[in-house]
């Protein structure tokens, strides 16, 4: 669809019948669960974007403080212009200026299932690069979805950070990423930022703020629903809990249900006990060599590797 200003928005977001047959879906398992991307509305996103300022949340500013120590670098390991940056989960266009600001792409492709967070991003970043050829496409990332026409003949650069590939299990990461290497085609690269293993007292920390910010943005999956499929959870009948998996390897976030209850979505009708658990996040962390088998079972080789002097947090950069 074409916007006011006059540039297209490709929009393959899911229908509301696909998204409340999948939501079902989840809530009918054991243990019940709901899939993260539902955090992510207009208002989800913002507080995600409020999330990684918070002074117990490290993985932002360590990889913004990666960012500001290696793009020159990386900007010297990256296909020559003209080359399109396609970006996976766009959110926040913190990142992405300082990527556009040294490497240069000739295209920008930004990528997020939040239509309306995804437009207004766009259309500020649009101001602010004037000579930049941009596509916003909404789409589920974890889903196949087709690039614009206009990039096809461009070499790309894939772009994900945040650590957001830890939001899938390990094989689930491996498709992502054989997905995204038939997306972005023959000689592509990819830069990807990487969580890595370390206190539990950090981690634990980082998803359990003393603002209860990430509490709130957890519960806003319900608003979501609400909103998208009419149903009636009540939030203040649920709460946060965020705690590490050793044996998994990850942090893992729920909503415990406070009381019995039942909620409605649509036509059905879901039954919560007291102290039942909704799984709605895991977030894997790796070791360096943990990532690169990922990636190499995935069809991707590493580039480089590039980590703080701490060694928390991993930034990648990989080539088909």
């Amino acid at each position: 669809m074409v916007n006011e200003e006059g540039w297209v928005l490709y929009d393959y977001k899911p229908a509301a019948g696909v998204i409340e047959a999948e939501v079902l879906a989840g809530l009918q398992k054991d243990p019940k669960q709901i899939s993260p991307k539902y955090f992510y509305d207009e208002r989800g996103s913002q507080l995600f974007d409020a999330i990684t300022q918070l002074p117990e949340y490290y993985p932002t500013r360590t990889e913004l403080a990666l960012f500001e120590r290696y793009l020159p670098e990386i900007k010297q390991r990256v296909a020559a212009p003209p080359f399109c940056v396609v970006e996976y989960g766009s959110g926040s266009s913190k990142k992405i200026r300082r990527v556009l600001d040294v490497l240069r792409p000739a295209a920008y492709v930004p990528v997020d299932i939040s239509r309306q967070y995804l437009l207004d991003n766009a259309r500020q970043l649009k101001s602010d690069y004037p000579e930049l050829a941009m596509y916003p496409v909404c789409a589920d990332i974890g889903e196949h979805f087709a690039l614009p026409d206009e990039v096809h003949s461009m070499q790309k650069l894939g772009f994900f950070p945040g650590s957001s590939i830890g939001n899938f299990r390990p094989q689930e990461a491996t498709r992502f990423l054989q997905r995204a290497r038939r997306t972005l085609g023959s000689d592509a690269q990819m830069l990807i930022g990487v969580d890595a293993k370390k206190s539990v007292a950090v981690l634990e920390a980082a998803y359990n703020d003393a603002a209860g910010v990430t509490a709130e943005f957890n519960l806003n999956a319900l608003l979501h629903l609400n909103t998208q499929l009419s149903a009636d959870f009540k939030p203040q009948q649920f709460a946060h809990v965020a705690r590490y998996n050793a044996t998994r390897g990850c942090m893992q976030m729920f909503l415990r249900s406070r009381v019995a209850q039942r909620v409605k979505i649509g036509d059905a009708t879901i039954d919560f006990a007291a102290d039942e658990l909704v799984h709605t996040e895991d977030s894997y962390k790796y070791q360096p060599q943990e990532f690169v088998h990922i990636a190499e079972q995935a069809g991707f080789a590493q580039t480089a590797l590039w980590q703080d002097d701490d060694a928390w947090y991993s930034l990648f950069l990989l080539h088909t």
